[in-house]
């Protein structure tokens, strides 16, 4: 059985940086495109960013130029580095292929607060 399991969120105040993992367990990654999602307080759950097995990236016009996804199919990890944080990037982050083929991790929380 596949287990996502997200990590490095926190507190982190506007304009500050935070580095996300996603590690992965039960499935190779190699052969998918991988995505980071969330879903903020009173939002749906929605694609940020995806990376393709190849290495190409794709980004929600909301944090082009802020996140960096990236991928270790060796470590079977995935990355998303978010600068410049914003309030409204307070959410759950969530990892999963894309499209969606997995059951969901447990995310982990952003908050983005002075």
């Amino acid at each position: 059985q596949v287990q996502l399991v997200e990590s490095g969120g926190g507190l982190v105040q506007p304009g500050g940086s935070l580095r996300l993992s996603c590690a992965v367990s039960g499935s190779v990654i190699v052969f998918y495109t991988m995505g980071w999602y969330r879903h903020g307080p009173g939002k749906q759950r929605d694609l940020v960013a995806t990376i393709t097995n190849g290495g190409q990236v794709n980004y929600v016009d909301s944090v082009k130029d802020r996140f960096t996804i990236s991928r270790d199919n060796v470590k079977k990890t995935v990355y998303l580095q978010m600068n410049s944080l914003k309030p409204d990037d307070t959410a759950v982050y969530y990892c999963n292929t894309n499209p969606v083929t997995w059951y969901w991790g447990q995310g982990t929380q952003v908050t983005v607060s002075s």
